[in-house]
């Protein structure tokens, strides 16, 4: 099953980094978003990717052209100008790399990836978070649901303090506390190829004009995840994310 990966994005809000790349780009420790996304994908056995580019494509493209010479080991013969990779690395991963517009939309890019995904079922995230979230019980309940599309429905942290008062006296203080019931989509979704039917060109946005529109035909199943799960929106948040896993408390390091 090929999994789709939504990488084409301006990411304004992260333009501290964004400037010079695009965000699935952004590292968190020493290797980009991208690369954890992957990992943990292919950790439950997804190892087919199609990466959708737009902003700064060349430089993902460029990323993975190097990827074995610039992991590992390698050897340099000056004399003949003979590369060696001694010890690359061995994901065996297939990705394809596939343009999909600097402007488009994410519903559109979905669209444009329609002859290399073909009538199967399919995967797609978002090429700026990661999660917990068990992918092989995720499809299990897609399954079970018989729908369209079944998306993971995650409560993230509120992204300020809260504060429990008695008097004036402050007596609990979470620092990121959940939003009670809010549930949003965290990405993470199980695709049936009839949801190309609901998706019309570039301009098409994945959530309002595919998802909105599933939920109407009672095709949008929802897989509640209580675990962990964070976006990489801002500074803050890349911060947050390089903590986890410079600590070795990474949720999604299960590789």
């Amino acid at each position: 099953m090929k999994v789709v990966i939504l990488a084409g994005g301006f990411g304004t809000r992260l333009s501290e980094e964004t400037k010079i790349k695009p965000k699935p780009m952004v590292e968190i420790g020493d290797r980009p978003i991208l690369w954890h996304i992957m990992k943990y994908y292919a950790s439950f056995g997804y190892k087919e990717f199609v990466i959708a580019l737009g902003y700064k494509a060349e430089i993902i493209k460029k990323y993975f052209l190097d990827y074995t010479r610039m992991n590992g080991a390698i050897s340099v013969d000056f004399k003949s100008s003979e590369v060696l990779s001694l010890q690359p690395e061995r994901d065996d991963w297939l990705v394809q790399l596939v343009d999909t517009g600097l402007n488009t939309m994410t519903g559109g890019r979905i669209k444009r990836l329609q002859p290399w995904i073909g009538n199967q079922t399919f995967m797609v995230t978002y090429g700026d978070g990661v999660s917990n979230v068990n992918i092989r019980d995720l499809y299990g309940f897609h399954q079970k649901q018989n729908s369209f599309v079944t998306i993971t429905a995650v409560r993230p942290p509120s992204r300020f303090g809260e504060l429990d008062f008695q008097g004036s006296w402050v007596m609990n203080f979470s620092e990121k506390p959940l939003n009670g019931d809010a549930w949003i989509n965290g990405g993470f979704m199980v695709c049936e190829p009839e949801l190309f039917g609901f998706l019309d060109g570039d301009t098409s946005i994945l959530e309002r004009d595919g998802l909105e529109k599933l939920t109407k035909k009672q095709q949008l199943s929802a897989y509640r995840h209580e675990g962990f799960w964070q976006c990489m929106d801002t500074l803050k948040d890349k911060q947050y994310l390089d903590k986890l896993y410079t600590e070795g408390n990474a949720p999604w390091r299960n590789w």
